[in-house]
């Protein structure tokens, strides 16, 4: 099965299923001498793991890594990261009843089509859980650029948004409520929401937003390799995600090029920044923010029709923990995407130059 490496120069591989005896992976590429905070990869860890409030999964896990090599002293070796995340509350049993349906819009029956064998519990290798790992990861990556800051936050939840622009807001509001929202009054006109939706038995969807600070200029490869389009594959490698754009997105085509231009200060900066930090595939110094659409997680408690294994229509009841709506856990994730992309970009970037590597 390939699709478990991502990266070129700071690469991570993954491993594990959702029910399975654990999760874990190999971050391979980073230097040595790295002088790691592994308290503050577990803080990351807890942003993302399951039970943390009332409006995500009730699944109990505490989501502890163990690392196994390329540390010594809590600095990095330079060989191969390899570690581990147990799983402790498994409840297989669960999902019995659908171990012969395929759920509507889940990938169970594309795994079991490309593969010829499926792992029901709680979606085997395609569960969310999986992403656990790219938190690891990602933290990692995050001390290695750390100059670099990155932010991101709930910002719509189905139809309540914020309509704030980002430096507007403030961001030492996010971790003040559940749902990561920085906008207090509509951060709590969220939870109600998807308290009732949960109550419900329904899931509800939303947006995500990113914003990256500091970034030096010239991150990006040319032609295949824009660092916006990494971008977006790392974030549409994210469960749920059907959506992104950066910088203008999509208001950007209503526009005309007199309005959209970022005309230059003297200093290199833009006036505006509809480019969204990136120009040519490359960073350019000012702020990259890019924004994410996620939808409502598939596995619902609504009774619904679907077929089984044989191709017969039958009718389904939704059990088990699962997630009402992702976004506020989604937030390490998206993060420690964006780490992985900058931090392999960082590299190269180092490498580009031979006054920067010369001996």
């Amino acid at each position: 099965m390939s699709g478990n490496t991502f990266g070129k120069l700071f690469k991570i591989t993954t491993f594990g299923e959702s029910h399975g005896k654990a999760l874990g992976g190999i971050i391979d590429g980073c230097p040595s001498g790295l002088k790691l905070n592994i308290n503050s990869i577990q803080e990351q860890l807890n942003r993302r793991k399951p039970g943390q409030s009332s409006i995500v999964t009730s699944r109990q896990e505490s989501d502890q890594v163990i690392f196994l090599s390329g540390i010594f002293n809590d600095i990095t070796t330079g060989t191969p990261i390899g570690f581990i995340i147990y799983n402790n509350n498994q409840k297989s049993k669960d999902y019995e009843h659908i171990k012969n349906l395929y759920r509507p819009s889940h990938s169970d029956l594309t795994y079991a089509k490309k593969y010829g064998i499926r792992d029901y519990r709680g979606g085997g290798r395609s569960s969310a859980r999986e992403t656990i790992c790219r938190v690891v990861a990602g933290s990692v990556a995050k001390q290695l650029i750390n100059k670099i800051k990155i932010i991101s936050y709930v910002s719509s939840v189905g139809q309540i948004s914020v309509d704030k622009s980002y430096s507007d807001l403030n961001f030492e509001n996010i971790e003040k409520t559940p749902i990561r929202c920085p906008d207090i009054d509509i951060a709590h006109k969220m939870i109600s929401k998807i308290k009732e939706i949960k109550k419900n038995g329904d899931s509800i969807g939303g947006t995500i937003t990113c914003i990256i600070k500091n970034v030096p200029i010239g991150l990006g490869e040319p032609v295949f390799d824009k660092l916006h389009a990494e971008l977006a594959k790392a974030m549409l490698s994210i469960n749920a995600v059907k959506g992104f754009e950066y910088g203008s997105g999509f208001f950007g085509s209503t526009l005309t090029g007199s309005k959209h231009n970022d005309l230059f200060n003297k200093d290199a900066s833009t006036k505006t920044n509809f480019s969204g930090g990136i120009q040519g595939g490359i960073s350019n110094g000012m702020d990259i923010y890019f924004k994410i659409a996620l939808k409502p997680v598939a596995t619902i408690m609504k009774t619904q029709k679907t077929i089984d294994i044989n191709g017969n229509i039958v009718v389904m009841q939704g059990k088990g923990r699962h997630d009402p709506c992702v976004l506020p856990r989604a937030i390490p994730i998206v993060e420690a995407m964006t780490a992985l992309v900058l931090a392999d970009y960082w590299m190269f970037y180092k490498l580009s130059k031979f006054s920067s590597i010369k001996m």
